[in-house]
């Protein structure tokens, strides 16, 4: 049992961190991160989700969005902390190893799995329902129903024919181009997300003001709406069902830090990332929230394409609609190339310490980039993207970052006390209420949660434990570091 709580020495961390030669390229400035941040902010949760969420919360979505983005604050100072101190790739899971030790490190590697790989699965679908949309509502070119939806939903059309989806193509599609471009290097798909995001942000910003022209204050009242006996059926248990949703859109600041160990100078840029993108990312969701429930009835909005299906209903959709449909096709092209590359280094970072197969962390000699591992995670997330549905996907991934989080938040504390002599480029203010802050309040959301979502996260815990002491345990680097170090001590004479 010992074992389990091995920890990684800090500064053998760093060393390995400082091998440019072999290891990952150190391309990444302070607005490149802060553009990664709002890169994979900006996206699923604005464009995709926000519909979804309404239906817990009516009008009073705009609490939901607070409420998330006071959580994300409080795991956000103890993630810019913890990047500057430990500015290697792997994110919460190499956090974890340095704090609590192997076993918990393992989970919340295989929890993050969660949040990356299934949040990439998740924006790609909200990705094909713009695209559809766009092109059978904008440029009025028809596409295949049967090839837009997964095999487990079915579609009824304008005419009532009802149509059995066999694949979503377009979520494939745009995972595996987007894989390649991630093989290429990152310096690549770095300026390709800088561009996208200077777009979306535009459209974010012509949607609110112009949106705003068309809000009917009407579809503001009852603000918050009445429970109607079921907890997260508005109400305030509706709001936290609704933040425990619209979270999803917060998730994009900590993958900045999986990028650590890509930036020129983590020790002072990882915090502007973190922070930087998450406050410039709050104050739009909350003007964009307002806008969206105020253009149209909330009821109205569970579709996957949610900003677009407001436009539409206004006199501006002639030319505001098609550019909404594009500025939200980019942006959730730059959603899923961040959750994808973060992804990769997670998985990178594992690999290193023997917890995966080392294939997962071979760099690629021309391109430096953990070209195996991105190829087999797109491979996955493509088949996934087009097999699943929208709603068990996005919970499973809000339920698993808010895990990642509470972890990354108690972690914190505990490393206050253990090692208080390490240099800490940036220290969380008010460590010892921020911390349990953060813990409270995305406990808070988890529990707000469906149960089947809950019961879901049992099961890919169970099936990562089973991987853990079947392969991981067996394999670790540290371990056997351990295990010869033990019997060189007991060979050795007394």
């Amino acid at each position: 049992m010992p074992s389990l709580w091995t920890k990684k020495n800090i500064d053998e961390l760093k060393k390995e961190a400082s091998d440019t030669e072999h290891g990952l390229r150190r391309t990444l400035g302070p607005l490149a991160l802060i553009s990664l941040g709002i890169g994979a902010i900006v996206g699923a949760g604005i464009f995709v989700l926000s519909g979804v969420a309404a239906q817990h919360t009516g009008p009073a979505l705009v609490g939901s969005v607070i409420l998330s983005g006071v959580g994300c604050a409080f795991a956000g100072l103890c993630y810019a902390e913890f990047s500057s101190m430990i500015p290697v790739a792997g994110s919460a899971y190499t956090y974890a190893y340095a704090t609590v030790g192997e076993f918990l490190a393992w989970i919340i590697g295989w929890d993050l799995i969660l949040e990356y790989a299934v949040g990439a699965t998740t924006v790609s679908i909200g990705w094909s329902g713009y695209l559809v949309s766009f092109l059978q509502k904008t440029l009025h070119w028809p596409f295949p129903a049967e090839l837009s939806k997964s095999p487990w939903e079915t579609l009824k059309l304008a005419d009532g024919t009802v149509v059995h989806p066999i694949f979503n193509l377009p979520a494939a599609f745009i995972v595996l181009l987007i894989t390649t471009l991630l093989i290429i290097g990152i310096r690549e798909s770095a300026n390709f997300n800088s561009t996208i995001v200077l777009i979306k942000v535009g459209v974010v910003l012509l949607f609110i003001f112009f949106g705003a022209l068309y809000v009917h204050r009407a579809n503001w009242h009852p603000f918050l709406p009445a429970n109607e006996g079921t907890f997260g059926e508005f109400g305030l248990s509706g709001v936290l069902r609704g933040a425990g949703i619209i979270f999803f859109a917060y998730i994009g600041f900590d993958a900045v830090s999986t990028a650590a160990q890509e930036a020129r100078n983590p020790e002072r840029d990882m915090p502007i990332g973190i922070l930087g993108s998450l406050a410039i990312c709050t104050v739009l969701y909350i003007s964009v929230v307002l806008v969206l429930t105020g253009i149209m009835p909330f009821r109205q909005l569970n579709v996957p394409d949610p900003l677009a299906l407001a436009i539409d209903s206004t006199a501006a959709r002639w030319w505001l609609s098609p550019i909404v449909k594009i500025g939200a096709l980019l942006g959730t092209t730059a959603v899923i190339l961040v959750m994808m590359l973060g992804q990769t280094r997670v998985f990178y970072s594992m690999a290193h310490d023997g917890l995966l197969p080392r294939p997962f962390g071979k760099i690629h000699p021309r391109f430096r980039t953990p070209y195996i591992s991105t190829a087999l995670t797109g491979v996955c997330v493509a088949l996934a993207g087009g097999l699943l549905p929208l709603r068990i996907v996005g919970e499973l991934v809000s339920i698993g970052t808010l895990l990642a989080f509470v972890i990354v938040s108690g972690s914190v504390m505990g490393m206050r006390r253990m090692h208080p002599e390490i240099r800490r480029p940036f220290r969380t203010p008010f460590v010892w209420f921020v911390g349990p802050m953060g813990m409270f309040v995305c406990l808070a959301q988890m529990a707000g949660l469906p149960a089947d979502t809950w019961l879901r996260l049992f099961i890919w815990m169970a099936i990562g434990l089973c991987v853990y002491f079947g392969y991981g345990r067996r394999r670790s680097v540290l371990q056997n570091q351990e295990r010869q170090r033990e019997l060189k001590q007991a060979a050795a004479p007394e």
